[in-house]
């Protein structure tokens, strides 16, 4: 018999048996291990969802690497390494930064790695500019290869003030709410209140002595070569009833965020970085982040695939940013690759028809071009 006609016989056997073939991974495997940061209010969820998880709770960096595993993400190399991190659900990212730096540096160690890539979603994004700031200076070298952001205000979020300026009670509140949801969540150490001062552009409380917001963290920890040697960012935007309830129902009721207009500060005193085009009932916001809060470094653009594999490129159209505190006018206007998600459903809170793990595995497959 010949060594195809043996390799045939095989895979029939194995249909027969009703048992499934290894699959084969769309993503390329990256050199170095890949790293998740979650956001603001995340730890191993959020909301009850697992987090960087599809519709039913298996992590998008978890590789097939075990015999007959079922769950876990076919769209990755069986050789992938990836960790999620853990951090303070609610503080500044000058802490959840340092915490994160932390991290990173015990799964390199378990890993046996001397670099390493980091994905961060949402406040997460903004952490791994700290963490990555902060491995440099503990190293000596740039120890991050690619940093990825997915839906984070760079720039600031409307939100963020609105909260603050609703009065002292509110914060407290919030951790009511992580305290309730688990204390796992809102333990010790967690302050709601730097929490949301992080997420606002302009340094809010001028008198408390500190500075604070977007505008001076964008200044401290920079895009920058110096700290990770190639920076992108996904960007999400999403109208209507398709947006999570949650984030429908504060868009409708209270606010609606309007993050597709020009301005390199915060003109319009709403807590983010640029201004309004005057028309706020458009895809121009993820429910919580305007598109013109979201881009750091290149953007990235994910195109989906009905046949095969779907794929991460760079949008070189609207080139790299490399100072977040003043973007270019299409840097933060254009709707170019803007990918239709709202801030919650990209990391699998609350079923949908997106597709978690080919996601991010088109994530992991742009970094592994890349480090």
């Amino acid at each position: 018999m010949t060594q195809r006609s043996t390799v045939l016989l095989a895979a029939l056997t194995v249909g027969a048996l009703g048992l499934s073939t290894p699959a084969h991974a769309g993503a390329a495997k990256s050199t170095y291990p890949v790293v998740f940061a979650h956001g603001m209010a995340g730890f191993d969820d959020i909301l009850g969802y697992d987090y960087w998880g599809d519709d039913y709770g298996t992590f998008v960096g978890d590789a097939c690497d075990e015999f007959a595993e079922v769950y876990c993400n076919e769209d990755i190399s069986s050789t992938q390494k990836s960790f999620v991190a853990q951090v303070q659900p609610f503080q500044s990212s000058e802490v959840r930064g340092l915490d994160l730096a932390n991290d990173v540096e015990s799964f390199m160690a378990t890993a046996g790695a001397s670099y390493v890539n980091l994905v961060g979603h949402s406040q997460g994004g903004i952490d791994i500019r700290k963490a990555a700031r902060v491995l440099r200076e503990r190293k000596g070298y740039t120890v991050v290869k690619v940093s990825v952001s997915v839906s984070s205000p760079h720039r600031g979020s409307p939100v963020a003030k609105y909260i603050l300026d609703l009065g002292p009670g509110v914060t407290s509140v919030i951790a009511a709410l992580a305290e309730y949801y688990g204390d796992v969540v809102y333990q010790s150490g967690n302050d709601a209140f730097a929490a949301a001062k992080q997420l606002v552009y302009n340094d809010y409380s001028a008198s408390d002595g500190k500075t604070t917001g977007m505008k001076a963290f964008n200044t401290t920890y920079p895009v920058s070569t110096t700290y990770a040697a190639r920076h992108a960012s996904a960007i999400t935007a999403q109208n209507g009833l398709s947006v999570n309830p949650a984030l429908y129902l504060l868009s409708e009721f209270l606010f609606d965020i309007d993050g597709d207009g020009y301005c390199v500060d915060d003109c319009e005193n709403d807590g983010a970085a640029g201004k309004g085009d005057g028309v706020k009932n458009e895809t121009d916001d993820d429910g919580l982040v305007g598109i013109n809060s979201q881009q750091m470094g290149y953007r990235l653009k994910y195109s989906e695939s009905a046949l095969g594999f779907d794929s991460m490129t760079t949008d070189a159209n609207l080139g790299n940013v490399t100072n977040l505190n003043a973007p270019t006018s299409a840097q933060m206007t254009s709707s170019s690759s803007v990918i239709n998600q709202d801030h919650m459903d990209v990391i699998g809170v609350g079923p949908d028809t997106f597709d978690e793990p080919e996601f991010y595995a088109t994530i992991i497959d742009y970094i592994a071009l890349h480090d």
